[in-house]
């Protein structure tokens, strides 16, 4: 057993609110055990400038801790973003728009944003989870004005960590676990079994093909799990 008395393949308790705030279409939010985040999607009838004219439209993603979502207060962000911060939000950015049809967005934008409300591990899996709910929710507002036979999303999308702590892997760390693991690993799939993106490193270790393996299995099986989370959250939405 783990220390919070979970088996190694089993999530943290997972609960998801939809239309958390009114003024964006798409507002979640996602908890993963202590982790919380915020996920809203909004849509914009505009896209960048270096868009304009091509008839497509952009999916981009900012990512935000609160100060008080650690112990000790983290320093608010104001003049630069940091590194991490600038890496997390590229991932959520590119996750999402794998599996968007960006022609058939037409030539306007959905901009998601992940504000960490709390963080124990795991948060940028967990935007990214949740921000797909979010992202379903604003296009729904949107199907008068997008063609029916062009469908916007061509697949799901979900995210989560595995690690190896104590020598054996184990899924969806929580910050106890993420501090001591040899090897940790963030994982990004599609509904239909696709990688997306794979971040894996030895914290002063290293690791085995086989271990390699084992991970990557875990982390399927927990998607899957969270796929299923998903499809249960949006009812009727879910088309895939």
């Amino acid at each position: 057993m783990r220390h919070d008395s979970r088996q190694p393949d089993q999530l943290r308790p997972i609960e998801i609110m939809r239309g958390f705030t009114r003024p964006s279409p798409g507002s979640v939010l996602f908890k993963a055990g202590r982790t919380t985040v915020l996920c809203t999607a909004s849509v914009e009838e505009s896209v960048p400038p270096w868009m304009k004219g091509q008839g497509r439209g952009w999916v981009t993603a900012e990512y935000n801790m609160l100060p008080s979502s650690t112990s000790p207060r983290k320093q608010r962000e104001r003049a630069k973003v940091d590194g991490r911060t600038t890496e997390i939000q590229r991932l959520i950015g590119r996750s999402l728009r794998a599996i968007v049809n960006l022609d058939a967005l037409g030539e306007r934008s959905i901009a998601i944003d992940c504000e960490v409300l709390e963080a124990d591990g795991g948060t940028r899996t967990a935007s990214i989870t949740g921000a797909f709910i979010a992202l379903v929710d604003a296009l729904a507002t949107l199907a008068d004005r997008l063609d029916p036979a062009q469908p916007v999303l061509r697949d799901s999308i979900a995210a989560i960590s595995v690690g190896i702590v104590d020598g054996r892997p184990v899924l969806d760390l929580d910050y106890v676990e993420d501090v001591d693991a040899s090897v940790d690993m963030n994982v990004v799939m599609t509904g239909q079994g696709r990688f997306v993106e794979v971040q894996g490193t030895g914290e002063e270790a290293t690791f085995t093909e086989d271990e390699l393996q084992a991970l990557l299995k875990l982390a399927k099986g927990g998607i899957m799990q969270l796929f299923a989370v998903q499809k249960q959250t949006l009812g009727p939405l879910w088309k895939w």
